[in-house]
């Protein structure tokens, strides 16, 4: 088995990290790039840059972010948020990302996945699905912060993505965002059962118990974690030791 990831989420509206709950009641937290480094310097596996009103205001603000951070930043790093066209991609990877994440141009147009996958590579190529639960062991995929509907079943959805060409899943369960209530673990194994591309699981982590469960039950291959970080509620240290302790594979520092 690969290694487990541990991702530190840094959600933007640009210039600042901001965080909220449920996707909902932002609130700044400081230099986006300057927190990038801190969870580099401690050992964060990867960074996830996601803009969250690019859809709103149709640009991404997250060139100059990504340029400050891969400065002294050389982790791999994954840019969201109004990604849109192939040059989109192109922009983002010019400026230091190594892959980037799209969501509502792959549901209003499911061939730009196999587009991106073609041009730059699956690896490159990460599905974001904000899901909201709809029913018993049903999940809706929604767009722009969790507020859009599209009528799409997350697991039909992934799946045709995977096949589309997607190489990575960005799994974030809008109901569990920001309560530090654990990660919705049904979700994240339905998904990751339904396909053999890695799911990152996002949304809801606020203990290293919660790591351990959606990776054991969850089967999630990546954990994102953004509240649990940025406002000091465990060091990454202390997350990576449980981990470890636990049985998982996760990198050795």
């Amino acid at each position: 088995m690969p290694d487990l990831r541990l991702i530190a989420r840094l959600d933007i509206k640009a210039p600042n990290l901001i965080k909220g709950v449920h996707l909902e009641g932002l609130r700044k937290i400081g230099n986006p790039a300057e927190y990038a480094r801190r969870y580099y310097e401690a050992g964060i596996d990867e960074i996830i840059y996601m803009d969250i009103v690019a859809t709103l205001y149709q640009r991404n603000n997250l060139g100059d972010i990504l340029r400050d951070t891969t400065e002294s930043v050389f982790i791999p790093i994954t840019a969201g948020g109004g990604v849109r066209t192939l040059r989109d991609v192109e922009t983002m990877m010019r400026c230091g990302a190594d892959k980037v994440a799209i969501n509502t141009a792959a549901v209003k147009r499911p061939q730009f996945i196999e587009e991106v996958a073609t041009r730059f590579g699956s690896q490159c190529c990460v599905l974001s699905v904000e899901a909201k639960q709809s029913g018993a062991s049903r999940w809706e995929a929604y767009t722009d912060n969790g507020r859009e509907h599209t009528g799409l079943d997350v697991v039909e959805w992934v799946r045709r993505a995977a096949g589309l060409g997607a190489g990575e899943v960005l799994l974030t369960s809008v109901d569990r965002e920001g309560t530090r209530k654990g990660f919705d673990v049904a979700l994240t194994r339905a998904v990751a059962e339904a396909v053999s591309i890695p799911v990152i699981a996002s949304g809801g982590m606020g203990s290293g118990e919660h790591l351990i469960e959606i990776v054991r039950d969850g089967h999630a291959d990546a954990v994102a974690m953004a509240d649990v970080l940025h406002y000091d509620r465990m060091p990454l240290a202390e997350i990576r030791e449980l981990a470890a302790g636990a049985g998982l594979p996760v990198r050795s520092l």
